[in-house]
C-alpha cells in the first residue's frame, strides 16, 4: 500500500513528541497499517514519535493488586487509594511507571483502535483504566479536572476504524453520532485529565477496504496529522470556569439555543 508523502514542517512549527496507544491483535490490520501510516508521516515532519503497540506488548488488561506489587496480600484492595499510594512513592508495576513516563514525554497522544462494540477493544480500557492512576492523571494533589488538568498542555486524538458506513453514524444514523459515542473517551479520557482532545478520525467502512480505499483513507488521515499541533481542538466546558455550578451541573442562562444531551457540554 502506498502513502501520500508528508509535506515540509511548517517553519513556524517546532518539532513536537507523539505517543501512539494502538491496540489491535491483527499486524496487517487496516488499524496496522493506518498506525505505521502515522509514525512515518509525523516523523517525516520532523516530530519525535513512540508507540505503544498494546497487543505486541501483550499488555495486561485487567487492573488487580498485581499493580501495586507492594500492596499487602491480605488487606482489602480499595483501588484510589492503592493507585495514589504507588503513585506518589513511585512503586507502580515497572509496565505502568513506563507508560506514564511515556505521556510526561508526550505533547500528544493518538489512540489508534477499531470500534467494537461501539466503544475501545478492552486491551486499551485496561491501559486507560491502569495507566491513569489516582495522583497521576487526576485527584487533588493534581490540577482540577475538565480543565488545563493533571496532562494540561497535551493534545488527543482519537483515530477510529469502523466497519459501517459513514452514514450510519449521521445526526440520524442507525448507531448515533460518532461524536456522541465516543463523548466518554473525548470528554471523559482525554478532557478530564487536561488533554486537549480534536476532532477523531475515523475511517469508515474498515472491513475488506480495498486499496485504493486505503490510499484515500490514508490521505485525509495525513491530512489530520499535519494539523495535530495546529487544530482548534473541541471547545469543552472548564470545570473550573464558572459555567458550572457547585452541583457540577451547567448553569441554565448558558445553555446555547437549541443544544441539547452531549452538545450542552461545548461552548
Amino acid at each position: 500500500m502506498t502513502s501520500p508523502a508528508a509535506p515540509q514542517q511548517p517553519s513556524d512549527e517546532r518539532p513536537r513528541r507523539v505517543l501512539i496507544v494502538t491496540a489491535h491483535p491483527e499486524p496487517r490490520s487496516l488499524t496496522a497499517a493506518l498506525a505505521d501510516f502515522a509514525v512515518e508521516r509525523l516523523r517525516s515532519a520532523g516530530h519525535q514519535v513512540r508507540v505503544s503497540d498494546l497487543y505486541a506488548m501483550k499488555w495486561q488488561a485487567a487492573l488487580g493488586t498485581d499493580d501495586f506489587p507492594e500492596h499487602p496480600a491480605d488487606a482489602r484492595l480499595e483501588v484510589l487509594a492503592a493507585q495514589g499510594e504507588a503513585t506518589r512513592a513511585g512503586r507502580l508495576a515497572a509496565e505502568l511507571a513506563a507508560e506514564q513516563e511515556k505521556l510526561r514525554w508526550a505533547d500528544a497522544v493518538v489512540f489508534q483502535f477499531p470500534l467494537w462494540w461501539f466503544s475501545v477493544p478492552a486491551i486499551l480500557k485496561g491501559w486507560i483504566d491502569r495507566v491513569l492512576t489516582f495522583e497521576f492523571a487526576h485527584g487533588p494533589a493534581v490540577p482540577p479536572p475538565y480543565s488545563e488538568g493533571a496532562l494540561g498542555g497535551k493534545r488527543g486524538l482519537l483515530a477510529v476504524s469502523a466497519g459501517a458506513r459513514e452514514s450510519a453514524f449521521s445526526d440520524r444514523g442507525v448507531h448515533g453520532p460518532l461524536a456522541d459515542l465516543l463523548f466518554p473517551l473525548q470528554h471523559g479520557v482525554f478532557w478530564f485529565t487536561g488533554m486537549a482532545a480534536l476532532e477523531p478520525f475515523a475511517a469508515y467502512g474498515a472491513a475488506g477496504l480495498p486499496e485504493e480505499g486505503f490510499e484515500a483513507v490514508a490521505e485525509a488521515y495525513g491530512r489530520r496529522l499535519d494539523g495535530l499541533f495546529t487544530e482548534p481542538p473541541v471547545p469543552f466546558r472548564r470545570l473550573d470556569g464558572g459555567d458550572y455550578g457547585r452541583d457540577m451541573r451547567l448553569r441554565e442562562e448558558l445553555e446555547r439555543p437549541g443544544a441539547s444531551g452531549l452538545e450542552l457540554h461545548t461552548r
